[in-house]
């Protein structure tokens, strides 16, 4: 006989037994005809859904299924009869005295012969995500995206020939699936002597469905065979399927090939704001996920994104940096932020201070005062290319600028000035804000 699989052991009792006779004999089950993982990136959750063909005998059967030293969560355990499936009913469920991590279906069955059954489980320990690399052509105008999926199995369970598919939508969780699997009996209660089967959806976790996003076709070798992530848009979900089988063992991590678009349409522009970074500017790249940019067939998963510039002509590469972005729906503009640039300087300088209107109580204390600040921006582009440069001024209180160079007012502290440089460019913008303090405040 060949030594039993390691766990989850779905093991069959044939036989009806007496009452107060021990538990009896278990013997091996065939293995899984087939297995499919459905794998949430939004939780640690997986759906297992497995096939096996029983032999029943007519009358009472028992089934038991162990989950010992994996991240099954027991209370999501389900059975049931894919053949004969009007002759084959399960009693009831109950988890075994002094056994751990195991539970024991008894099951009626109203012919002798062989039934297909499927189990269904949740487990945890199995998850995917999504990344990009990202190549920017020397002008920095137009790139090649190109993205990938990265499967992990960690569950302590192997799964063989096993059908891949990946979901995304975010799932809350009522308890932790992991957690569940340590309990080793739901809840952690006391054995029960007998409990009805568990019904869809499993006990212990409720589902919240929000947006979904989608990969687009892609080429991915397995085996030396070519295969395709072919996508589908479940009501606020989108479900991918890897095509073909894989053998996800435990430990077992793979990337695959999502897609690869060249010629999306990109700018480099960086920011300035004092406030949030600094006295620096920080370098971006701004696309559209749209059919203008060669993209829009489908929103992207979140992931993170490596970005690489074309730095000469005989196309040797740069690194350039690593950000990542939440999920991208279609037609959303993307920013990726690379870090600061010292190529690109804004510098603020204050020219003038002065205070004036001073306005005073009968005491002769000051109630009332206007400060005119004059400001000069140092603006250089030492790249060899063109950028543009978005630069965010704050201001508090009852203020006033009164500049010659165009700008937007963002809210009620905050403007903005636009500025495109040329390669090597420098600029000088300068502006002056009047504030108005005390008793002079207007608002």
């Amino acid at each position: 006989m060949k030594p039993m699989k390691l766990l989850p052991a779905l093991l069959a009792a044939l036989a009806l037994v007496p009452a107060a006779s021990a538990r009896i004999n278990v013997v091996s089950l065939p293995g899984r005809d087939s297995v499919q993982l459905t794998i949430y990136n939004s939780a640690d959750l997986t759906l297992v859904k497995e096939t096996r063909a029983l032999t029943f005998r007519k009358g009472l059967n028992k089934l038991e299924f162990s989950w010992a030293n994996t991240l099954i969560d027991p209370t999501s355990v389900e059975f049931r009869a894919l053949t004969a499936a009007d002759q084959v009913e399960v009693l009831d469920v109950s988890f075994p005295p002094r056994v751990t991590n195991t539970l024991e279906w008894r099951i009626n069955s109203e012919f002798a012969g062989e039934v297909t059954v499927e189990i269904r489980y949740f487990t945890s320990g199995i998850n995917w995500s999504a990344d990009y690399v990202s190549e920017v052509n020397q002008t920095e105008k137009l790139m090649q995206l190109a993205g990938n999926v990265r499967v992990n199995n960690n569950s302590g369970e192997d799964y063989e020939n096993a059908q891949v598919r990946l979901v995304v939508g975010t799932i809350r969780l009522v308890e932790d699936i992991a957690q569940l699997a340590r309990q080793g009996r739901p809840g952690g209660q006391p054995p029960p002597t007998a409990t009805a089967a568990p019904a869809a959806p499993p006990p212990g976790m409720a589902f919240r469905r929000e947006s979904g996003m989608a990969l687009a076709k892609a080429a991915a070798m397995a085996d030396g065979k070519p295969r395709e992530i072919v996508k589908e848009g479940l009501s606020e979900y989108f479900l991918y399927t890897v095509e073909g089988r894989d053998t996800i063992p435990n430990g077992w991590g793979k990337r695959m090939p999502s897609f690869r678009t060249p010629g999306v349409t990109v700018a480099s522009y960086y920011k300035y704001e004092a406030e949030q970074w600094g006295d620096q500017a920080m370098r971006f790249l701004r696309f559209k996920n749209d059919k203008a940019s060669k993209l829009g067939n489908e929103p992207l998963p979140d992931g993170a994104v490596r970005v690489f510039r074309v730095a000469t002509a005989d196309q040797l590469y740069a690194y350039v940096g690593a950000t990542s972005v939440k999920y991208i729906p279609i037609n959303e503009q993307v920013e990726l932020e690379l870090g600061p640039d010292q190529d690109v300087l804004i510098k603020p300088t204050l020219m003038n201070w002065e205070k004036t209107n001073l306005a005073y109580d009968q005491f002769g204390n000051v109630k009332g005062w206007t400060i005119k600040e004059t400001w000069k921006l140092e603006l250089q582009n030492s790249r060899d290319i063109d950028v543009t440069l978005d630069i965010r001024r704050n201001f508090a209180g009852d203020w006033t600028l009164t500049t010659a160079a165009a700008n937007e007012k963002v809210d009620a502290n905050k403007i903005k000035f636009v500025v495109p440089l040329k390669s090597r460019e420098k600029r000088d913008i300068t502006y002056d804000v009047v504030t108005r303090l005390g008793t002079n405040a207007t608002r």
